[in-house]
């Protein structure tokens, strides 16, 4: 038998290929030349006398050579090659590292970017990179369990970021189905989390929901002593109760004053890729309130792209914070009124105080049709109702500007 002394003093003479020196069982260490050693052991599988590579001397010691012999004797016990095994292990290893959690979210990514939406790829991507990579981004999909997921989601939690780490339980279980389509795993452990994580404490947007609140509200507009344009994009705010977006970036080739009809192109409006591509532009009725309001506009910024450009410079729309910053000029906080909460505003009193048509409110307010197949197959628009309820809407405000007792309207 060998010993750590013999091991380190052994050489191959200079006329031979190698020299071999045997331990035990099997176990030898091979000497060439050039001074290197390496630990082989010599089994029989099948009828065949075959070896195995257990590393280099002195990195893999005496010790441990013997301790790597007996662990591949047990595996040639149990009837298994242990060079096939070893070989075997090798090819999973390299699979596993192919199917990792983060490469195989890549992958998936890279699919959907063709029909998501620029701002949701970069928000999945980029919660992914912050939160769940780091953790579980180099396991094997297969290996990750439903307590492993819930421990990482857990850290997010911590951080008081509950809608996050529900966000991304639902983005892990996208790539955990993913995987189970191409044969990276067979489990969805974000699936069996339903339920695990805290719950979601949903804010509603700020916004005034009675009338003698929107006729103070109004009022204190009409008293806004600010730049012109933003008192404007308030009260077009207030008239046709667009998302804040589409009234900042509002274009004059949009606009038509003489028939009074603002067209927002597909492109402009909060949808899928598919929707924005194929989809039909957003058409709202102008009443002859807003189309005044315009027309003041158009003596201001009618020269250039859009109606309501920034301050700084024309070449960009109003900036996404300026109505908000003049509602806290005008004593609004951030927890009464908000820029979103004109819409709000109106489907409120629209509903409640002027009976209006819930489905034409929620055509006004581009509202996707719920149920899968609801856009599909109902492409009602309801130009007649809507173009009566924004003018009626429009009088209504007027009324309550003035401070004139309101009667509710009844069908």
């Amino acid at each position: 038998m060998l010993t750590d002394i013999a091991c380190k003093a052994s050489a191959c003479p200079p006329d031979k290929p190698r020299a071999r020196f045997a331990d035990s069982g099997g176990l030898y260490l091979e000497v060439t030349p050039n001074a290197s050693k390496r630990w082989f052991w010599k089994y029989r599988f099948d009828g065949k006398e075959k070896r195995l590579a257990l590393g280099s001397y002195p990195g893999v010691k005496l010790k441990d050579a013997r301790t790597a012999r007996d662990d591949a004797r047990k595996v040639l016990q149990q009837g298994t090659d242990p060079s096939q095994k070893r070989q075997l292990d090798k090819a999973t290893a390299r699979v596993s590292a192919a199917n990792t959690y983060e490469l195989v979210a890549r992958e998936f990514l890279a699919i959907k970017t063709k029909e998501w939406s620029e701002a949701h790829s970069i928000k999945w991507i980029r919660l992914q990179e912050a939160n769940l990579f780091p953790w579980i981004g180099s396991l094997p999909l297969a290996d990750i369990s439903a307590p492993l997921l819930l421990d990482t989601l857990r850290r997010v939690e911590a951080r008081g970021k509950n809608e996050t780490a529900h966000s991304l339980r639902q983005y892990a279980g996208q790539v955990f189905r993913y995987g189970i389509a191409t044969g990276r795993c067979v489990n969805d452990p974000a699936h069996a989390l339903h339920g695990a994580l805290q719950s979601v404490m949903v804010k509603h947007m700020a916004a005034v929901l009675e009338p003698k609140q929107a006729g103070e509200l109004l009022r204190a507009i009409d008293a806004y002593h600010g730049h012109p344009t933003t008192r404007e994009a308030l009260i077009l705010s207030a008239l046709l109760f667009q998302r804040p977006g589409n009234i900042r970036q509002m274009e004059w080739a949009w606009v038509d004053l003489d028939g009074g009809m603002l067209t927002i192109p597909a492109a402009s409006m909060k949808r899928t890729k598919q929707g924005k591509l194929n989809g039909k532009p957003h058409l709202v009725p102008l009443a002859p309130q807003a189309v005044a309001c315009l027309k003041r506009m158009h003596a201001l910024s009618g020269s250039g792209r859009y109606v309501f450009p920034s301050l700084l410079t024309g070449e960009r729309p109003m900036s996404d914070n300026t109505v908000n910053t003049a509602l806290r000029r005008m004593g609004y906080t951030n927890s009464e009124m908000t820029a979103h909460g004109f819409r709000a505003m109106a489907r409120t009193i629209l509903g409640e105080h002027l009976e209006a048509d819930p489905e034409v409110i929620e055509a006004q307010l581009a509202h996707g049709k719920s149920g899968p197949l609801g856009s599909a197959y109902d492409r009602t628009t309801y130009m007649a109702q809507r173009r009566k309820m924004m003018q009626t809407w429009a009088d209504y405000l007027d009324r309550l500007r003035a401070g004139a007792e309101v009667i509710p309207l009844r069908a």
